[in-house]
């Protein structure tokens, strides 16, 4: 589990965290859901450590994260496995050696051992045959599955995406889903997903956390997400038409 405890961040005189309390759990995809500007991104960063926060705390499975020193935050860090919002793929390597570099920079696997990593993680996302391939040369989809398989090099376990569907098309979307919420049950992660996607959210979310205004807002399962009463929440999940209409109909006993 990871735990967020009061947390509080600003930039300037721009407070964006103002008291978060979060909980994550392990084997369930944690999505972390809420409008543009309202924080979530900077609160997966500030859980990640890729931004101190002011005041609070972070823990993972109750070791403090903030009160460590460098030494004792890089054994955590080898436990994180993370997936950038554009995939932050190297675009001098090759599919194969970007998957290979965290096991060159943060193990001492022999080249062999390496090798055999490589190739597990990268048929685990059904990548095939594409080894030598740079990523200018692959689908965005497959730079997504990609960036995945170098996430999971390491057997995190805690694994954070950003945005895992950026930019793309609706059925990519939808194998990376089943991607991410496949390898949490698989390997027993603590994932957690930033995403504004509530096709996403209805399909893989286990658990979920509302971020408005700098805090978390509401909590809960993607089935009592459709049933809130919640305002904010209720705006932010009903805003696409077809959202309305899954809810009218809802709210008519046609569904649910």
């Amino acid at each position: 589990m990871i735990e967020g405890k009061g947390i509080k961040k600003s930039f300037g005189d721009n407070q964006v965290l103002v008291g978060v309390d979060v909980k994550l759990y392990k084997g369930k995809v944690n999505m972390i859901i809420g409008k543009s500007g309202t924080g979530k991104s900077v609160l997966l960063k500030a859980l990640v450590g890729l931004h101190d926060v002011d005041e609070g705390e972070v823990l993972y499975n109750e070791r403090n994260y903030t009160a460590m020193n460098y030494k004792e935050k890089k054994v955590v860090r080898r436990e994180i496995g993370m997936l950038f919002q554009s995939g932050a793929l190297f675009d001098s390597m090759t599919v194969e050696q970007n998957v290979l570099y965290p096991l060159e920079m943060f193990t001492e696997m022999t080249p062999v051992e390496m090798q055999e990593r490589v190739d597990f993680c990268l048929n685990r996302v059904n990548i095939k045959d594409s080894n030598h391939l740079f990523p200018s040369e692959i689908s965005g989809g497959m730079n997504k599955r990609v960036a995945i398989a170098r996430a999971i090099a390491l057997n995190p376990k805690y694994l954070f995406c950003d945005e895992p569907n950026s930019g793309l098309d609706p059925q990519t979307s939808i194998l990376i889903d089943t991607l991410i919420k496949d390898i949490t049950e698989e390997f027993d992660t603590t994932t957690v997903v930033i995403s504004h996607d509530m096709n996403s959210v209805l399909e893989v979310a286990d658990f979920i956390s509302f971020v408005h205004n700098g805090v978390v807002w509401w909590e809960g399962t993607k089935d009592d997400i459709l049933k809130t009463d919640n305002k904010e929440v209720v705006n932010f999940v009903y805003a696409s038409e077809f959202m309305k209409n899954l809810r009218s109909a809802r709210l008519k006993g046609d569904f649910f």
